[in-house]
């Protein structure tokens, strides 16, 4: 812990340090690099004129304000990362070779009872050091699944202090994990209500950790409460084939179904989709996020990325836990590219993953980000171009040490 605070202090002084000491005007312009483009990420040899933290402009000719160089460097939205758990900075690497009922399943796994007994302030540490790595490897928001309530949301704003990263909160409350008699009283239905409007006070919204964990009723309350109060409701569903054959023979419904009908707005995984799970997916305007590298890590198989976007449901990409994985973006996007591809035996577009790490973000997350156009939030990298394919530069071969600047909300974050 005593490094992580070194290493902290260290970055955390080298980035003040440079705002003080190069004072940017209202306008920049970032000149001369290669663009990804528009929705479709089009390589675009141009220069982006931003002003008031927005892209204004996107042409060879803008011209104004203070100029950035990206010659040599690929300009691209920076990176999204749609799932992770913050609070497993501190227990990294434990329980490898367990099963994944007994590491995470809430509220007795492994990391649960960890989470419990670790000083709030080690938790913090150890997650201030997540967030400056993230913002070190071009992430520029992350999509948090807070355990903890409301206290949990506290520890991870005192860890985000002075770090430029967007955070979308989606909290939780541990009376939700409570057995409940069905159907529920309506004094029960009145205080989980009132529990979840809570966390909503401090939170985006609520992530909540599988339906195995859960009742119904209380389910139905969560995300009619975050429907009311105009936030997110998301949900681990099918993430290994035996908690879909649970859920079968349980309920009668895949846990797809379940979430879908329960009215989740996105839903973590489907790893492990089963009988029309897809069809009914893409009838709908949910988005999946999908974490490869975390199924891979706990052995539950590989998402079915190809099959999900040849049917054009909405995919986004995570690390998710910090248990198991790094929060650096370009190696899950790697994974997932080389994993699909061999999974499917077929070749899969390397501009799709690089989407599911940016502008497919922005309508799920109802976020004015991910893209690079006129109007939208100036979330940019420049990184250096290593080959002649630049999505594939990114993907295959991007390392901190490449990525030349960052900028949030059209704020420079550094600039090496």
């Amino acid at each position: 812990m005593i490094f992580n605070k070194i290493i902290n202090s260290k970055i955390i002084y080298q980035r003040i340090k440079y705002l003080h000491e190069h004072t940017f005007p209202c306008m920049l312009n970032i000149k001369n690099g290669l663009v990804l483009y528009g929705p479709q990420m089009e390589p675009t040899q141009a220069n982006i004129l931003i002003e008031d933290n927005l892209i204004v402009e996107v042409s060879p000719n803008a011209s104004g304000g203070k100029e950035i160089n990206a010659k040599g460097c690929i300009v691209s939205p920076s990176l999204i990362n749609s799932h992770v758990h913050m609070g497993d900075s501190v227990v990294k690497d434990i329980g490898d070779g367990e099963s994944i009922e007994k590491i995470v399943k809430p509220p007795n796994g492994l990391k649960h009872q960890l989470l419990n007994s670790a000083n709030p302030q080690d938790i913090i540490n150890s997650m201030r050091s997540s967030l400056n790595e993230m913002l070190d490897t071009g992430t520029s928001t992350i999509v948090d699944f807070r355990e903890g309530g409301v206290n949990g949301i506290s520890l991870l704003e005192k860890a985000g202090e002075d770090i430029p990263l967007r955070k979308v909160i989606l909290g939780r409350h541990d009376s939700f994990f409570q057995p409940f008699p069905h159907p529920l009283s309506p004094e029960l239905g009145s205080e989980i209500r009132k529990n979840a409007q809570k966390l909503l006070e401090s939170a985006d919204g609520v992530g909540l950790s599988g339906f195995a964990e859960l009742s119904e009723d209380v389910v139905k309350i969560i995300t009619r409460t975050c429907s009311s109060e105009g936030k997110l409701a998301a949900i681990h569903t099918a993430e290994y084939e035996e908690v879909q054959q649970n859920s079968i023979k349980t309920t009668g419904k895949t846990e797809v179904q379940r979430a879908l009908e329960a009215g989740f707005d996105i839903l973590i995984h489907v790893t492990a989709p089963l009988n029309l799970d897809l069809d009914i997916l893409t009838e709908t305007n949910k988005s999946v996020v999908c974490c490869p590298r975390s199924n891979g890590a706990l052995s539950v198989g590989i998402p079915p990325i190809k099959e999900m976007w040849d049917k054009g449901i909405n995919l986004l990409l995570g690390t998710d836990n910090l248990m198991f994985n790094s929060p650096n973006m370009f190696r899950e996007m790697e994974y997932a590219l080389k994993v699909t591809r061999g999974y499917y035996r077929e070749y899969f577009p390397p501009v799709e993953i690089l989407k599911m790490a940016t502008v497919n973000a922005s309508s799920a997350l109802n976020l004015n980000i991910g893209c690079i156009q006129e109007g939208m939030l100036a979330d940019i990298m420049m990184v250096e171009q290593l080959s002649n394919n630049p999505i594939l530069s990114l993907i295959n071969r991007t390392e901190s040490k490449n990525i030349i600047g960052l900028m949030t909300d059209g704020n420079l974050v550094y600039l090496r």
